[in-house]
């Protein structure tokens, strides 16, 4: 009998401590449920349950202002809607904790997230709580387990003090602009500037007059009569040439006819090409754009899934790359010391400089965290082929190149220039050839424009040249390119507009809003973006000024840093802008939008339609809303012919403004295709209209649109259209969508 109460109160201890044990818990809450599963297994603990609060769970009310101004600007945080349950699941599950780890991501907006988070599971505002990491790895979470620390309240405050003031001007500004202009209008503090600066940009294109002007190329023959040396006219009589006419050109060509030339000068040289920093968040849109095509959502968003984590088979769930918003190019020695064994491994000693470069930090940077670089350099882009979508791959490859590149020695050319001298006329012949490639064997910043060699020949000066040929050419200045996504980053990150984790909201709250339009991958304001600026620069300058926008995000940063008080800077700020208001409000009248009247009728009522501007796009609209409400899209002509049914072909547009061509008969005709037709090119066998398809280098081939057309039978293209259906068809669904989409 004592043996069977012993053997019961064992039992009944090992019970006991096995739920003690399993009530010893700690939670680590994160923004994803992708970074939740990397973190798990990096953890790889039963001690550890890594939950996620998918982004913010409080914020202002979208209903009203929810900031009392007349007491220290104390703001109104309601729970967000559709969150309740989430938030009641993390309280159970904090109740159960034995300690909870808050690791947002290592910024503002994230550590505003962990204080919101500490508020509703009620975190003592002393504990050591947060946790932080640059970089989703075992030895980073592991540092970040050991070395807890407190939620910043400066930082917090930062995020507060920005998202107050955006308030504060969305939520005064934009009412006036529905009385003023029209209804569903929106004014953003950062995003007008913006706005400002693409329309300036819009500005100077419509006013610019071309200048002509000429170059003069000239063909020399050495004495030997085979080798052949080209030059450009660069001096005459010591000047720089300002040739602007034809008839100025050719009385200089009349005059080279009798000159004779000589080597007056040659010289070599040794140039250096220094590798580029690695990557910041806006250098990363940069580059993405410029080499990938990528918006900067786009960058941003397949950024934010290498950073969590891929599922990399055996490894399971892997952060492949440092947090990706940053503005610093500072590099961690341990991550130096892996970029040096992988660069003598693979590429050998004379590709390893002596010392880990440095690259110096912009003036403005915050330099949080580290620059944007892979995790692992011996995760190859080549070895996570198989594990990346087409999209991850691209952007990973850019990131493990950059990063390689900025750790390896120069570039060096041996160059070589060559002065030409006939009285007052002086010709300049510049050559490179590459001799070591250092960097560039892994990246090359221009990548469509890479240096080719130019070889010239041996010459010694005074030697003479026969002139073969001279070859004037007629140029015209060209206005300033408008803003794509790269060169708008760039300019926003040059003029202190916004910090990193803002480029991308920035632009696309500007395109959302319908004040600028992207055409051909470049921003054009629209008409309403024109007369919603006109009205700021006239009552609030201080909102679209660059430089006064550029002053508040510096004292934002003092915030942050805990030498400015926020509610002091928001004070500044919203007396002024409160006066301005009042006055704007009482003098401002109604603003006519003008309407831009087609030549195509209603078929409806008769009128003339006019032509709106949409989210996506412009479209054909009544004049006579609400009575009539018919509207349509407005039709581009490539003037082809339906292959199908014979009616005209036309430019249609996904929604993400990606151009497809269809029949104007759609649906009762279902011609879709992405080639664009040739109007003016008909296939000789069958007579049916000829496309032509497009490839990424700029080559284009034609093909004729009949399937079973005799010249489709071995023709290359079938492999290609093979492949475009099966990755990217245009479906019937898309140009429904397309046909009508106003």
């Amino acid at each position: 009998m004592n043996k069977k109460v012993e053997e019961s109160k064992k039992i009944l201890k090992t019970k006991t401590r096995k739920k003690k044990t399993a009530l010893k818990k700690t939670l680590v809450i994160v923004e994803s449920p992708a970074k939740a599963k990397t973190i798990e297994k990096y953890l790889g603990n039963r001690k550890y349950e890594v939950l996620a609060s998918m982004g913010h769970l409080r914020d202002l009310p979208k209903s009203q202002f929810g900031i009392d101004t007349e007491n220290n600007f104390t703001p109104k945080y309601i729970n967000i809607r559709g969150k309740g349950d989430l938030i009641k699941s993390l309280k159970k599950e904090a109740k159960n904790a034995d300690k909870i780890y808050l690791a947002s991501d290592p910024d503002r907006e994230g550590e505003a997230i962990s204080w919101h988070l500490a508020y509703l599971l009620g975190v003592s505002e002393t504990e050591k709580c947060r946790i932080v990491f640059n970089e989703i790895t075992k030895p980073a979470i592991n540092e970040a387990i050991k070395t807890p620390r407190t939620v910043n309240i400066d930082l917090v405050d930062a995020q507060q003090a920005r998202r107050m003031l955006d308030r504060i001007v969305g939520y005064k500004l934009s009412p006036l602009l529905w009385r003023k202009i029209k209804k569903g209008l929106s004014a953003g503090r950062v995003q007008s500037v913006a706005v400002k600066i693409i329309c300036d940009r819009e500005k100077e294109i419509r006013a610019f007059i071309p200048e002509e002007y000429w170059t003069v190329e000239l063909k020399f023959k050495l004495d030997d009569k085979k080798a052949v040396l080209n030059a450009e006219l660069s001096l005459i009589d010591d000047k720089k040439i300002n040739i602007t006419s034809e008839q100025d050109a050719k009385k200089i060509e009349k005059e080279l006819r009798k000159q004779t030339f000589n080597i007056a000068d040659v010289k070599k040289s040794e140039r250096r090409r220094k590798a580029p920093a690695p990557f910041t968040t806006s250098s990363l849109q940069q580059d993405s754009a410029r080499k990938l095509g990528f918006t900067s959502r786009r960058t941003m968003m397949i950024a934010q899934q290498l950073y969590e984590g891929i599922n990399i088979g055996k490894k399971g769930p892997t952060g492949l790359i440092t947090y990706m918003r940053t503005d610093s190019t500072r590099i961690s020695e341990l991550a130096q010391k892996d970029a040096r064994v992988y660069i003598t491994d693979n590429f050998g000693d004379k590709y390893l400089p002596a010392k880990p470069p440095i690259y110096a930090a912009k003036k403005d940077a915050q330099d949080a965290h580290e620059a944007v670089r892979p995790t692992d350099c011996s995760l190859t882009p080549s070895l996570l082929e198989e594990f990346l979508s087409k999209e991850q791959l691209k952007l990973y490859r850019l990131v493990w190149q950059r990063f390689l590149a900025s750790q390896m020695t120069p570039a060096l050319y041996d160059t070589m220039s060559i002065l030409i001298k006939a009285g007052i006329y002086t010709a300049k012949a510049v050559g490179s050839v590459l001799k070591f490639a250092g960097f560039t064997a892994v990246y090359d910043e221009n990548d469509k424009k890479k240096e080719k060699d130019v070889i010239l020949p041996d010459v010694s000066v005074g030697s003479p040249v026969h002139l073969q040929k001279i070859l004037p050419e007629q140029h015209f200045t060209e206005p300033p390119a408008r803003y794509n996504d790269a060169s708008i980053v760039k300019t926003l990150e040059e003029k202190g507009i916004g910090r990193p984790s803002t480029y991308a909201p920035i632009i696309e709250t500007i395109l959302a809003r319908g004040y600028v339009v992207r055409r051909e991958k470049k921003f054009e304001p629209t008409e309403l973006g024109f007369i919603v600026l006109d009205m700021l620069e006239e009552y609030f300058r201080d909102i679209v000024d660059a430089k006064f926008t550029a002053d508040l995000e510096g004292r934002l940063d003092k915030v942050a840093e805990g030498t400015m008080d926020k509610n002091k800077l928001l004070e500044e700020f919203y007396g002024p802008f409160e006066k301005t208001m009042e006055k704007a409000d009482a003098e401002i009248g109604h603003v006519d939008i003008p309407e831009e009247v087609s030549d195509v009728r209603c078929e409806k009522c008769g009128r003339l339609m006019v032509i709106k501007q949409g989210r996506f796009s412009k479209f054909l609209a009544c004049p006579g809303f609400p009575e009539c409400r018919n509207t349509k899209p407005i039709l581009k002509d490539t003037g082809a012919k339906c292959p199908k049914c014979n009616g005209r072909v036309v430019e249609r547009k996904t929604k993400r403004g990606r151009i497809f061509y269809g029949c104007e008969n759609y649906p009762d005709c279902d011609f879709v295709s992405w080639d664009m037709p040739a109007a003016d090119k008909i296939c000789e066998k069958c007579g049916a209209n000829m496309f032509q398809h497009r490839y990424k280098n700029g080559k284009v081939l034609f093909y004729c649109g009949n399937e079973n057309c005799e010249t489709r039978k071995d023709h290359p293209i079938n492999a290609e259209l093979k492949e475009i259906k099966t990755k990217s068809t245009v479906s019937k669904s898309t140009a429904v969508k397309a046909t009508a989409r106003t």
